[in-house]
């Protein structure tokens, strides 16, 4: 693609006509020509994988930080949420895992409308992509992300544009301590785990260059307050529009049902400690009526089950968001169980989120935040004790019609309380006053 081509892309020309309107013509052609310099210079392009630094630096954009400072025009006089009224906030994280790329990162977009903020996004090793974001926004946000060349690079050129900068997690990346006691981590192999244990204050890096920080859960809060005195605020993951919409399909479309199915998921390997916490009771449970089924989701090792119980356990593996959910929604009832340490403490309620837009009621761990999601007694099942799971199984199983009732309560809860909104309990309405001011 010729230099002309990639400076007459629509989005630029867009771009270029926004800051001349807020800022003026001058400073709309001083950024075209810098802008045109690093196209010339091959470090932005069109494509996804980032551009390789020339030999002189380890820095994409460090020709053209040179560049200006020679100039005299590396520092700006004010930034640009000062210049502009339009708020734009740029995200730049680690989009490989599915759920993480669809809970912190895609669904912002719906939120951050309601407070009419525009939100666009990138992986962070698009680098093309990620510069023209960090040109554009007003506000930039990172997604888990330890300390690189990359994530230094952005936060040098965000503290040049006088970007404010806000670090989003939603595990304790960051911590040595939820690692170590972190009761899933015996079914890993021991490198990996050393590799977790060795990247913990990589993270803890990049959160101290921001200037705010939010997280998905009130248990990590209070966690990384433990290891940062940078301001800590709340973000929840949510439902939104797509989870509501999809859930209504597979609501819609799953067959009738027969005899009594509970769903357990996960969307990682490596969970056998918190399955074990339930694991006897599903057996229990499965053996003491024959028309009862398990439906395992995602990446779960049952162990060793008995032969006559094979035939009442179907495994089926993640497949796209709206699948998913179509395969949850034929389950009576949901399970979530999660052993008490340190890691667990800080998960979230996705699962609760997912078996709740299908109207499927929850069986919960006390541990971590899904019961904040969870009325007990009414949109499912809060279970103290890991004696209690067995109890309540088999209550929902004598009764499904009000299995049923709770799952259909669920479904309305989540719309009624847990839809996109920059206010509690989604949103610390701080953080989005911190955008808009």
């Amino acid at each position: 693609m010729s230099t002309l081509s990639l400076a007459l892309r629509k989005d630029r020309i867009a771009r270029f006509v926004d800051v001349a309107r807020g800022e003026g013509l001058v400073t709309a052609l001083r950024r075209a020509r810098q802008h045109l310099g690093l196209i010339r210079a091959g470090q932005i392009g069109g494509v996804v994988a980032p551009a390789p630094a020339p030999a002189a630096t380890r820095y994409a954009l460090g020709p053209a930080w040179r560049d200006l400072a020679r100039k005299e025009a590396f520092h700006l006089t004010h930034p640009p949420a000062y210049l502009r009224r339009r708020r734009l906030v740029a995200m730049l994280g680690d989009l490989n895992l599915p759920q993480c790329r669809k809970y912190r990162v895609e669904q912002l977009d719906e939120l951050w409308r309601t407070r009419d903020v525009e939100y666009r996004f990138s992986h962070y090793e698009d680098v093309p992509r990620a510069c023209d974001l960090l040109n554009e926004c007003t506000h930039l946000m990172l997604y888990r992300l330890g300390r690189s060349d990359l994530a230094s690079m952005y936060l040098y050129e965000a503290r040049r544009l006088r970007l404010p900068v806000v670090y989003d997690i939603d595990d304790p990346l960051f911590s040595v301590s939820a690692y170590a006691t972190y009761s899933n981590m015996g079914a890993l192999d021991p490198g990996l785990q050393t590799h977790f244990l060795t990247q913990a204050p990589l993270y803890l890096d990049v959160m101290n260059m921001a200037d705010l920080l939010s997280f998905s859960t009130p248990g990590l809060v209070t966690h990384a307050q433990q290891y940062t005195a940078r301001p800590a605020l709340l973000r929840r993951n949510f439902a939104d529009r797509q989870t509501l919409e999809a859930g209504k399909a597979a609501m819609e479309s799953r067959p009738v049902r027969e005899g009594f199915t509970v769903a357990v998921a996960s969307g990682s390997a490596g969970h056998d400690a918190d399955l074990a916490v339930i694991r006897p009771a599903l057996l229990a449970f499965l053996e003491a009526d024959r028309t009862r089924r398990l439906l395992v989701l995602g990446q779960l090792d049952m162990g060793a089950v008995p032969n006559a119980l094979c035939a009442q356990i179907e495994t089926v593996g993640f497949r796209d968001y709206p699948r998913y959910l179509a395969s949850l929604a034929r389950a009576d009832c949901a399970v979530m169980p999660l052993t008490d340490d340190a890691f667990n403490r800080c998960k979230s309620a996705v699962r609760v989120l997912d078996a709740a837009a299908v109207g499927v009621a929850s069986l919960v761990s006390s541990v971590g935040d899904l019961s904040s999601v969870v009325e007990d007694g009414v949109t499912g099942r809060v279970i103290g004790d890991d004696a209690g799971w067995g109890a309540a199984l088999d209550d929902m199983a004598r009764d499904p019609r009000a299995a049923r009732a709770m799952g259909a309560a669920a479904r309305t809860a989540l719309e009624k309380h847990w839809g996109a909104q920059a206010g509690f309990p989604v949103m610390d309405p701080r953080l989005a006053e911190w955008v808009i001011a």
